[in-house]
């Protein structure tokens, strides 16, 4: 009887462990379909907010004035915010300086502005500020860099909505074909990704850099677009890390990101460049701009 009291009892517990078994598998499967429906739902409105937020300032040790430089009649600061007042994901544009003359000629041509600091360090540094000013809080905040005033909207909205789609990374930015003749100029950033899209290294040097040490005529080399997709929580963060020694040596404040650990999206677009570095590209831009038919 015993033996028996034993055996009914080993079966009574050797169900109940099963039971409990299939009760854990069970509510597994009920929590990972409440949690695959909640991130279903969380995705729709996933970074959806957006600001679009052009850090312009006067001094500059290469081109002081730049915002302000006319190209074919209009300052080069008005040429961007209307540019960027194009693209789809923005829900506002403002423009964030440290200086009145920028600040007065943007309202005049009817930009939102912010006033900042004279001690931001960088761009994205006047952007962190610019958001917490901002009465609204958003997702997302894109670093359109003023100098680039033929940037294409739709490379706005492609950096927006790769960060969108990628919810490990923190940061979004685009490159472009380098031409061959501006492998070696410094002005030129370059960089490299890895197979899954994600930044490895951003250089003003030739990357990747061969034997030879020349240029390779039949090596895609990608060229970087100053433009940045930020997540405003990381935006915040990024404030507060200290400058990280590839970025101070380089002068290239994305390298602080990778540095730390932190991921960036990168894609690929198909966009002739057209940035204003010095006195001497303005010329450039006019002559394209007259060939091109855009006023």
């Amino acid at each position: 009887m015993a033996m028996c009291s034993s055996s009914s009892s080993s079966s009574s517990s050797s169900s109940q462990k099963t039971w409990i078994i299939h009760g854990i598998l069970a509510g597994t499967a009920i929590a990972a379909a409440i949690g695959a429906r909640a991130y279903l739902t969380r995705s729709s409105k996933f970074r959806s907010r957006v600001v679009g937020i052009i850090p312009a300032r006067y001094a500059s040790s290469r081109f002081e004035g730049k915002p302000l430089v006319q190209i074919l009649g209009k300052p080069m600061i008005q040429r961007t915010w209307e540019r960027s007042k194009l693209a789809t994901t923005l829900d506002h544009v403002v423009v964030a300086t440290d200086d009145e003359r920028i600040a007065d000629c943007c309202r005049g041509f009817g930009a939102d502005v912010i006033m900042t600091s004279e001690s931001c360090r960088n761009g994205t540094e006047r952007c962190n500020e610019a958001l917490e000013k901002l009465e609204k809080k958003y997702d997302v905040v894109v670093n359109i860099q003023g100098d680039e005033p033929l940037i294409e909207p739709e490379i706005i909205d492609g950096v927006v909505k790769a960060l969108q789609v990628a919810p490990d990374a923190v940061f979004s930015t685009a490159v472009t074909s380098l031409k061959p003749e501006d492998g070696l100029d410094p002005n030129r950033v370059k960089c490299v990704v890895d197979n899954r899209g994600y930044a490895i290294y951003f250089s003003r040097g030739l990357i990747p850099y061969n034997k030879s040490g020349k240029v390779n005529p039949d090596f895609p080399y990608m060229l970087h677009l100053g433009i940045q997709s930020f997540d405003s929580k990381f935006l915040k963060v990024y404030s507060e890390l200290q400058p990280t020694p590839l970025q101070l040596e380089e002068d290239l404040e994305q390298l602080k990101v990778l540095e730390n650990g932190y991921k960036m999206k990168v894609i690929k677009v198909d966009h002739e460049a057209h940035g204003v570095d010095t006195p001497e590209d303005v010329e450039k831009i006019e002559s394209l701009m007259r060939e091109r038919n855009l006023s």
